[in-house]
């Protein structure tokens, strides 16, 4: 018998057994928060603390979903919404509660949309961190969005003092799959390379772990990067070993969901046509009280989704004020047009509010379409 008829006999006699017992009874220049390392990672893709209150706690590793997810999920949002908050404290407060959407429903990208309009172009694309104070609300929103995305351990490489961080202490964490504790022992890890003398090929990183890991390239310090560890690790070696890839990998390869990065766009047109992605959104959903009702919504097949949202004004006012874009019927700008809450009881819903309502509402339709994809691809 070969050793693999001996491990399955092995596997029968243990589930045989437990059978009768179950009977029995940052500066700018390190904030670029991810390195392209892959080729199959998009042009600007690349770039923990206890919850004693939370009685419904998801364990962090992601066991249970064992094929990768080939899709992405992005939101467009205004900043704008801040303006609503009266203090630096409920403003950071509304920010935390728009990145606890957005981890919750497995969000990859967040673009922070000007809705005014007047937002100039050196301040759009891919948020690279933290440069000077700001009443800009885009700003301050992608700033505290940055910060809570990225892993306790990691923090403070990248984000220096700062006043829009000042409570940002005070947020509930995201308890996000890649926000790991000291001693989980799971495939992937974010790290941050350091500058220190390896003596070998490589690079030495600071995975959040009780001992440093060398990763396969040696890279300039300062840089965040996703690591994929060896399986084979000792307590006896000084450092573990790793492989840098690409940070769409483990969601693409173990299904895990890792975190979303932040762009920032000058209008609602520039978050749409701005898409980091090869081929852009294939199919995209606005929300609004005046849009066809979520039930009688049916969706196609897509590769990267875009759900946006307005400010108090609504899509609408956006629109009006964006120069760029020649049409006048907001409907024409998405695939779909949905009202997510029917008959509300409040006049207005609030953004942060309508997000939680609308990607719980297009959850399951955005998975049934999904799967049917991915059975057409097999």
């Amino acid at each position: 018998m070969g050793k693999h008829g001996k491990l399955h006999e092995e596997k029968v006699s243990k589930h045989n057994k437990a059978k009768k017992k179950k009977n029995k009874g940052l500066t700018k220049g390190k904030a670029k928060l991810h390195l392209q390392t892959s080729k199959q990672s998009t042009p600007n893709s690349d770039k923990i603390q206890n919850d004693n209150g939370n009685q419904n706690k998801t364990p962090v590793s992601n066991s249970n979903q064992k094929k990768g997810r080939p899709y992405t999920l992005s939101v467009a949002v205004p900043g704008s919404i801040l303006n609503n908050a009266q203090s630096p404290e409920l403003r950071t407060y509304l920010a935390g509660q728009i990145a606890r959407a957005l981890v919750i429903f497995q969000v990859d990208e967040v673009v922070i949309f000007d809705e005014s309009g007047k937002t100039i172009s050196e301040d759009t694309g891919e948020f690279t961190g933290i440069t000077r104070k700001d009443n800009d609300p885009n700003k301050v929103l992608a700033n505290i969005l940055q910060y809570l995305e990225c892993p306790q351990y990691l923090r403070k490489y990248f984000f220096p003092k700062h006043p829009d961080l000042r409570y940002a202490g005070l947020l509930n964490p995201l308890n996000s799959m890649h926000h790991m504790l000291i001693d989980e022992d799971v495939p992937y890890r974010e790290g941050v390379t350091l500058d220190r003398p390896t003596g070998k090929k490589g690079s030495l990183a600071n995975c959040g772990m009780r001992k440093e890991v060398r990763i396969d390239r040696q890279l300039q310090p300062g840089l965040r990067i996703t690591v994929k560890l060896d399986s084979s690790r000792t307590s006896e070696s000084k450092t573990y070993n790793g492989t840098v890839v690409s940070v769409n990998t483990p969601r693409m390869d173990a299904g895990m969901y890792w975190g979303y990065r932040v762009r920032i766009a000058r209008s609602l047109g520039a978050a749409i046509a701005e898409c980091p992605y090869e081929d852009g959104y294939d199919l995209s959903i606005g929300t609004s009280d005046g849009g066809d009702s979520v039930e009688e919504l049916k969706l196609s097949s897509f590769k990267h989704i875009l759900i946006a949202f307005g400010g108090l004004s609504g899509l609408e006012a956006a629109l009006e004020s964006d120069e760029s874009l020649r049409i006048t019927d907001i409907r024409s700008l998405f695939d779909h047009y949905v009202n997510t809450c029917p008959s509300q009881g409040s006049r207005i819903i609030r953004t942060e509010e309508a997000m939680l309502i609308s990607l719980a509402a297009l959850r399951p339709k955005i998975i049934a379409a999904a799967n049917v994809n991915e059975s057409k691809m097999n």
